[in-house]
């Protein structure tokens, strides 16, 4: 269907594209789709026109045309994930509502003794805070226990992540006891990186596991999609994030069990009971839009050589190759293999930024969307105490600081140098300060590579210096002991004077 709909018009022009996302800032270099998705302005204009029709007549819109419209979408879905069956098929606001589903239904199977006290339930380290959150909130307190896998990283290979779980896994099993779910994310978000999916779903097959549930919150339009390959029980995929529907609605598949029957949508409306799928159609009055316009999504990938697939596989390849030039320009590293990364890269920061606390990740990040127009996800990754030994111990000369990287249709190169280019600014005026206190800089190198890794500290010259409004996350890593009291947080940063 899609190859004929591009057989019978022209692909969309670059004018074209940059309209239909000329609500985006245009001074800020948006490389963080992976939050919260991009949506069209042919997308919005369709979302509207059903918004309209609700309050033009919403007896009509509800009796005659949700329910119908909510099913056309979810069997376009289907096809689009090769699902067997649309009753497989339900649509909800998003991951964090499908993950609420499966827990509060396995929070049940404890409650009312279906499963063992103390059986257990396995995630990943970096699953979704929000998934964290409802495991505390469904399966801890109805008894159940979590195991938790701890995923190194960076990663250099698939068999890292697969060792690790099989060592979950039998944590899990221990004292006899059942692993009655395991939690796994296609995509990790942060940091990121693509799981192999299909074969930690077969080791839980092999091990006795009751259900998988896929957290892919980051898959549909980013990585490829069969449900019939991946045999989990459940996956959820948001189409806002990667597939251009308007926020926010998800998909959740639940392949046909007996349990089927058991699973309800958190908010219990008139339609309880009837199955999932219309339980998740109908949750009382709200705006229902971003799941009607499925079909008009559809229409705008195909005005992209080769539809979503072809979308997926360019911006991969522009994903790695800006990845890389970053890394090159700061003499860091990828965080994985190119083959593990979707159309999202974790690219090194340089060590001599100093981050040594998911605080001063989140106060860089701010700095940057602030102060250089850069909208850009940081990761603080601890090192390990191997990593600092091989360094003899060494800490400054590490890399801590991750970014992670998105790339979507609208993107350009301009993006990424503005991002190459903040950073490297950052990194030469903190030398300029540091020179100033009669400090000197070291060149470091990290994996052959020759960069500026950190700094030496005269701090006898130090003494007395007027430091002004640098960011507190820099100088506090380098000075700690004589930066309290004279470094303001949230003071507008101002570079040093050319002539200075």
């Amino acid at each position: 269907m899609a190859t004929q709909r591009n057989q019978n018009s022209s692909f969309i022009t670059e004018p074209q594209l940059r309209e239909e996302f000329a609500h985006h800032q245009p001074l800020v270099a948006r490389i963080n789709n992976g939050s919260f998705g991009s949506c069209p302005a042919s997308i919005i204009a369709a979302q509207r026109r059903w918004q309209l029709k609700f309050l033009q007549q919403p007896d009509d819109f509800f009796v005659n045309h949700l329910q119908s419209r909510i099913l056309h979408s979810r069997t376009l879905i289907k096809h689009l994930i090769n699902a067997d069956d649309v009753d497989e098929v339900s649509i909800v606001d998003n991951a964090t509502t499908a993950a609420a589903i499966v827990l509060q239904h396995v929070g049940w199977a404890f409650a009312e003794g279906r499963f063992q006290k103390g059986d257990a339930v396995v995630m990943l380290h970096c699953a979704f805070q929000a998934v964290k959150k409802s495991i505390e909130a469904y399966v801890t307190r109805a008894g159940g226990s979590v195991v938790v896998v701890h995923l190194p990283f960076p990663l250099s290979s698939t068999e890292e992540i697969v060792v690790a779980f099989r060592k979950g896994l039998a944590r899990g099993k221990a004292n006899g006891s059942k692993v009655r779910l395991a939690i796994i994310d296609h995509i990790t978000s942060m940091p990121c990186v693509v799981i192999p999916v299909r074969e930690l779903v077969r080791i839980c097959r092999e091990e006795g596991v009751d259900q998988v549930f896929v957290d892919a919150a980051h898959a549909i339009g980013s990585v490829h999609v069969d449900v019939k390959d991946i045999v989990a029980d459940f996956y959820v995929s948001n189409l806002h994030k990667w597939f251009f529907c308007p926020p926010s609605v998800a998909f959740l598949h639940c392949q046909k069990s007996p349990v089927m029957p058991d699973l309800h949508h958190p908010v219990v409306s008139h339609e309880y009971g009837n199955g999932l799928a219309i339980e998740s159609a109908w949750i009382g009055t709200r705006d229902y839009s971003s799941q009607l316009v499925v079909p008009e999504v559809l229409d705008f990938i195909d005005r992209f050589e080769g539809g979503i697939e072809g979308i997926r596989k360019r911006n991969h390849g522009a994903v790695v190759q800006m990845a890389e030039m970053l890394a090159k320009a700061w003499g860091t590293n990828l965080g994985s293999p190119p083959d593990m990364c979707p159309s999202m890269a974790m690219v090194g920061l340089p060590a001599s930024l100093g981050i040594s606390s998911d605080a001063d990740a989140s106060k860089l990040r701010t700095h940057l969307r602030d102060h250089f127009g850069v909208e850009v996800p940081l990761h603080y990754q601890a090192p390990k105490e191997n990593e600092i030994e091989a360094e003899n111990g060494d800490r400054d000369s590490l890399i801590t600081g991750y970014a992670r990287i998105s790339h979507q249709v609208y993107n350009t190169v301009d993006d990424y140098r503005k991002f190459r280019d903040a950073i490297n600014q950052l990194v030469q005026d903190m030398i300029k300060v540091l020179q100033r206190m009669g400090c000197r800089p070291i060149n470091k190198t990290h994996k052959g590579q020759n960069h500026e890794g950190g700094v030496k500290i005269d701090s006898s010259k130090a003494v007395g210096k007027d430091f002004g409004a640098w960011p507190v996350f820099l100088l506090a890593r380098l000075l700690p002991e004589r930066v309290t009291g004279v470094v303001t947080l949230g003071v507008p940063y101002s570079p040093p004077s050319p002539n200075t």
